[in-house]
């Protein structure tokens, strides 16, 4: 299957990020990495990782997953703010734009691109100024579902190895940031658009279960950081409140924070919500706590 990049989008969304954080960039070095470049057999893919290392990093990372329904992506409103966040906190940002349903892939494809990208920032941590075991994903919407998935499922499942793939380093980031995330795929409440997306038109109920994430935490949960607002119009709040009674009762370390107000699709841009809540701060303190920043 031929990838259908639109490179138009991603050129522009490239120059606004340049643009848009002219002055911050002065002392951040980017770089825009193809991830399936050296991979023969997906010589067909073009994925592409920005990475912004700050000059004064403090030796984490974290892979930024923005939402879009598994169907497009919400760089410039939930990547570029995020990335941004990050660098002014010392914090190497990975902004992957993986595949979606809009260029026809489904899952386990933007699978395959998170942990490829998990390797290579491992593999490649000398050269980013980074410890390869302080690797955090922070993901919203449908990206908020694939960090946590991958959180779930990287000590389990291998999507590289089939790709012909061989590698020492953990797929599995070390702490993952679900932002009013897609949980569930189940009909009742799950999102349908995002289910479609990753799933086809008619999955069935043990393809819904597989990814269905309060029905597949493990013993061995890494760190969590739930956020939702209680009035999300797009993904119903249940979904995180199912996740959070989910990793409540295999009692891992996380915390569920929720907001009265809020909706969806907030970022870390600085409207009204940030303004009000700065919830940044919130998830700053934990991560601080866990020796992140």
């Amino acid at each position: 299957m031929q990838i259908k990049t639109n490179r138009t989008k991603i050129l522009l969304s490239l120059f606004f990020s340049v643009f848009l954080f002219s002055a911050h960039t002065e002392k951040v070095k980017k770089e825009v990495i193809n991830i399936w470049q050296d991979v023969p057999s997906m010589k067909h893919c073009r994925v592409i990782m920005e990475a912004w290392i700050p000059e004064d990093c403090n030796g984490s990372a974290a892979i930024i997953c923005a939402g879009g329904s598994y169907d497009h992506l919400g760089i410039i409103t939930e990547s570029y703010s995020t990335a941004k966040w990050f660098n002014s906190n010392k914090t190497a940002a990975f902004v992957l734009w993986y595949r979606v349903a809009k260029n026809n892939w489904h899952y386990p494809a933007m699978m395959e691109d998170f942990q490829r990208a998990v390797q290579i920032i491992r593999e490649s941590s000398e050269k980013f100024k980074i410890s390869p075991d302080k690797v955090a994903a922070i993901g919203f919407s449908a990206g908020g579902h694939l960090v946590c998935w991958a959180g779930e499922f990287g000590s389990r499942i291998n999507h590289l190895a089939k790709l012909g793939i061989k590698t020492n380093v953990s797929l599995r980031p070390d702490i993952t940031i679900p932002v009013y995330p897609v949980v569930t795929m189940d009909k009742d409440i799950g999102h349908a658009w995002s289910r479609k997306s990753l799933l086809g038109k008619n999955p069935s109920q043990e393809e819904m279960d597989s990814l269905s994430l309060e029905k597949n935490v493990p013993d061995d949960m890494i760190p969590t950081y739930l956020v939702a607002c209680e009035d999300d119009p797009v993904v119903i709040y249940e979904n995180s409140v199912r996740l959070a009674k989910a990793l409540e009762e295999k009692n891992t370390d996380y915390f569920f924070k929720t907001y009265p107000w809020g909706g969806h699709g907030f970022g870390m841009l600085n409207n009204k919500f940030m303004k009000t809540f700065r919830w940044n701060e919130d998830l700053k303190t934990w991560l601080t706590e866990r020796g992140f920043f």
